[in-house]
């Protein structure tokens, strides 16, 4: 198969982003290094979404492991057309997870963090559409956790920029695989015979 390699490369590649997405994503339990606020229960609601570990990351495993694992796929399986089908399955199954960590950091990111402000744990930016990003000189009204406005910003847009790549190597397999089959017979120059 003439795109196995490709797709063995866009494998590796998924790796390093689904672990950066899982470490993120854990990050974001603990804003200024300490546990006190998971125990609790002083976090965003997005945070509990288990967004960057379940779809920047357990997600991809799938995707990951097809994409690696293609050339002996198709070395076993009954047909490369079937291996190939896998890996568009597998491809849009990594789109749905990515696509899963992308927009719940997105609404993460327009609620803003949930922290001690006016004496009370409330999400005080949760009905600014996100304005307050721009508004940095209102980021210190969150008392407690300290520079835990920074902490979610710098975390969530990390996971949703991590999101982003992956939906566009899934995007770029899912192409792949659905070309390949398509264009199976010059692509292996392989001649086909309407005769039995």
């Amino acid at each position: 198969m003439c795109s196995k390699s490709f797709t063995r490369s866009l494998g590796f590649a998924l790796i390093p982003l689904a672990l950066c997405c899982v470490i993120a994503n854990i990050l974001l339990y603990f804003p200024n290094a300490e546990s006190k606020h998971v125990q609790q229960d002083h976090l965003s609601k997005y945070v509990w979404f288990f967004t960057g570990i379940v779809g920047g990351g357990a997600v991809m495993i799938l995707p990951v492991l097809v994409f690696i694992n293609l050339k002996k796929c198709a070395n076993c399986c009954a047909s490369e057309g079937a291996a190939m089908c896998s890996s568009v399955l597998a491809a849009l199954v990594g789109l749905a997870g990515a696509g899963y960590c992308f927009i719940v950091s997105d609404l993460a990111l327009i609620e803003g963090p949930f922290c001690l402000y006016n004496g009370e744990w409330q999400s005080p930016f949760a009905n600014q559409s996100g304005d307050y990003l721009f508004l940095t000189e209102n980021w210190t009204s969150c008392v407690e956790p300290p520079r835990v406005v920074e902490w979610n910003v710098s975390l969530f847009s990390i996971l949703m920029g991590l999101s982003g790549l992956e939906c566009i190597i899934c995007a770029v397999q899912l192409a792949n695989g659905l070309v390949a089959a398509v264009c199976r017979p010059c692509c292996y120059k392989q001649h086909y015979s309407l005769n039995a």
